[in-house]
């Protein structure tokens, strides 16, 4: 061998061992940031059941849900397959379900895909509301929506664009009417 080669192995073994002990270090775990904290539920629960009571020991509402997750920095919880039963002081419940639904901190509940409202009162005006979307607020008790809405009563079926319903009031407003199918029950 010559000289030339010899001093390049040596270059060789003096790199080679210097930055050999790097490489068989262990890499050590990077801290978890508050960002990605953010992304990981604080808690999760399968086939879930609650009910929420106002100041008064009144049911304020229920829910039943398939999954749900709850993501507390960020401020929301996750339900697939929900089924929300809304209560009001002066009305009978409303029974919300849809495939997915979402509770914010500030008390709004937005469904999505599929939604039907169901009025558990049979003497109601108003029995089933199908919609994709649907934003309730827990608090004023008012349910909206912009999209295609279809409202079911007794001996009729209203298509619209949107809607707002005041639960505790009874009073609903449609946004955009596109058709209304009113048939007659014949009267024995």
């Amino acid at each position: 061998m010559n000289r030339t080669t010899i001093c390049i192995a040596l270059l060789f073994i003096l790199a080679l061992s210097l930055s050999l002990p790097g490489w068989l270090k262990k890499e050590q775990d990077l801290p978890v940031t508050q960002t990605e904290e953010a992304w990981i539920p604080n808690y999760q629960a399968k086939k879930m059941r609650s009910t929420l009571y106002d100041k008064t020991g009144n049911i304020n509402h229920q829910v039943f849900a398939e999954y749900m997750e709850n993501y507390d920095l960020l401020g929301f919880t996750l339900f697939k397959r929900p089924e929300y039963l809304l209560y009001s002081q002066t009305r009978h419940p409303w029974q919300v379900n849809a495939q997915e639904g979402t509770l914010y901190e500030d008390q709004r509940l937005q469904f999505e895909t599929d939604v039907e409202i169901k009025s558990l009162n049979d003497d109601g005006y108003m029995q089933i509301i199908r919609t994709q979307f649907v934003e309730i607020n827990l608090i004023d008790k008012t349910m909206t929506s912009d999209q295609a809405v279809e409202i079911v009563g007794p001996n009729y079926v209203i298509n619209s664009n949107g809607f707002t319903v005041s639960l505790e009031t009874q009073r609903y407003e449609l946004l955009d009417h596109v058709k209304t199918v009113y048939q007659p029950s014949p009267q024995n």
